[in-house]
């Protein structure tokens, strides 16, 4: 499935390692929840980065300890009805301040990429080399928001808020 980070189809560093396969020696590895759970700090302590994909039917609180030294969480969308996926990636951004990449796979349509954008994912596994182009123009598409959320864009009431107050200030 291709990859799309900034707007465009980009290599996948990370290679993903079935449950009971043998983990490579070093490179970035995506790993399934059962497994780095297993034995986290074995997986933790191997030469390259380590994700995990995350279902959206388990707990975060299992992974918050090991935040800090994943470089990527996917999150799984197993259909587009179901936006649980969108409530680990807020909370994950915002609560638990996670930096790293934050993956949408599973049921990735180019209709959610705003709101799993807004959401706070910043990679996107796609089904179609045609998505990423329609990402790039959706994204560009949409420049004021009235949710705020942990994305740092300035919302639609407080952008006429600062508009009055420099307003006000001038006269």
């Amino acid at each position: 499935m291709p990859l799309v980070k900034n707007g465009r189809i980009t290599t996948d560093l990370f290679v993903g390692v079935a449950d009971g396969a043998e983990l490579p020696g070093d490179g970035a590895i995506m790993v399934t929840a059962e497994r780095f759970l297993a034995d986290p700090e074995a997986l933790l302590r191997r030469a390259g980065k380590v994700g995990v994909i995350w279902p959206n039917n388990r707990d975060l609180d299992d992974l918050v300890p090991y935040l800090d030294r994943l470089a990527a969480v996917a999150l799984v969308f197993p259909t587009f009805r179901d936006g649980r996926a969108y409530s680990q990636a807020r909370l994950l951004r915002e609560r638990h301040g996670y930096d790293g990449e934050l993956r949408a796979t599973g049921q990735v349509l180019r209709d959610q990429f705003v709101f799993m954008s807004r959401a706070g994912f910043d990679a996107f596994e796609v089904r179609k080399e045609a998505d990423a182009d329609a990402f790039a123009a959706t994204m560009k598409r949409y420049t004021v928001f009235y949710q705020p959320t942990g994305d740092g864009r300035v919302t639609a009431l407080n952008r006429r808020m600062l508009q009055r107050h420099s307003e006000s200030a001038g006269q």
